[in-house]
């Protein structure tokens, strides 16, 4: 798992409705964090258009899978790590990380795979190259060998 020095940072808040009734964050609202997250960063980016679907943003999660490595208790500010791991021709693979706002202590982690479709047919469809380049901002460096 990378540091918080590769990737980004996306700052989250805790609301109250989205604690269990022990105080701590329902499991459910860490994806919902984590997709907030990523639509966050690619708006950020210029990406998403008027509706947030056209072109690249025009994707469906193929697989997503989180550890939950420490509850979020209290409401006190966290963060959602994001990060690319693989940009395939069709599919990106991304992992993420729940964790404190500096991004020192890791609540959850795991990974993300999206299909780019194209809106007519709802077949798998190629990345521009606009958002490979994007991509590459927040991606894990290769290992040299």
């Amino acid at each position: 798992m990378p540091t918080s020095d590769v990737g980004v940072l996306i700052p989250v808040e805790v609301h109250f409705d989205e604690l269990d009734p022990m105080s701590m964050l329902h499991n459910s609202r860490y994806q919902v964090w984590v997709e907030r997250a990523w639509g966050e960063f690619w708006r950020g980016q210029g990406f998403g258009g008027e509706s947030g679907f056209e072109g690249d943003g025009f994707h469906v999660v193929k697989a997503f899978s989180i550890t939950y490595d420490l509850p979020v208790t209290g409401f006190e500010k966290r963060a959602v790590h994001l990060w690319m791991e693989h940009m395939g021709n069709a599919s990106a693979t991304a992992g993420f990380r729940v964790c404190s706002a500096d991004g020192d202590t890791t609540h959850a982690h795991g990974t993300r795979t999206v299909v780019r479709l194209d809106s007519l047919t709802f077949r798998p469809t190629p990345w521009s190259d606009r958002a490979r380049e994007t991509a590459r901002l927040i991606e894990v460096p290769t290992p040299a060998l």
